[in-house]
């Protein structure tokens, strides 16, 4: 496949755009050409052959607008190779094991045929923005637990299985 992917995402604080734009450069070394989108600005998927989306999680549900993109594009998406990944934890769980998606996340999953979900560590750190997000940082827990190589192995796994398509 020489076509074009759309990794779209939904981030309040802006750490799942990281994410998404790690996904895409993997992608575009690849040979693939990747474009990277907040979840909202995207009006029509029809032009894409392959879409990577991302949300953050907050108190157990995916970011709102990961969930609008997905309930507003079901149909299409349902057409093609689909993968999703969630960012969120805020400690090591993620580097430890595989953190299954949240139940919303599953049921998307299920219905629209999607390959592969992962789990990656999140980032909360000064300046975020939203009441529990600096509750947790008065409780010293934020931090940045994103593991990029991680990212970047999974994405190649993506990259392969769209080139050898």
């Amino acid at each position: 496949m020489t076509g074009k992917v759309l990794v779209a995402y939904g981030t309040t604080n802006g750490s799942t755009a990281q994410i998404a734009e790690a996904v895409a450069q993997v992608l575009r070394k690849n040979g693939l050409t990747a474009e990277v989108r907040p979840a909202p600005s995207v009006a029509n998927i029809e032009t894409y052959d392959a879409v990577v989306i991302g949300g953050a999680l907050y108190t157990g549900r995916w970011q709102k607008d990961a969930r609008r993109f997905v309930r507003r594009h079901r149909r299409a998406l349902a057409e093609r190779p689909l993968w999703f990944f969630s960012s969120g934890p805020l400690d090591a769980s993620a580097l430890e094991r595989n953190i299954p998606p949240v139940s919303g996340v599953r049921r998307a999953m299920d219905r629209l045929g999607v390959r592969e979900h992962l789990t990656f560590g999140g980032c909360l750190e000064e300046g975020a923005r939203g009441r529990v997000a600096r509750m947790i940082l008065r409780n010293g827990k934020g931090g940045d637990f994103r593991d990029f190589p991680a990212i970047e192995a999974w994405a190649q796994r993506i990259a392969k299985e769209l080139t050898a398509a």
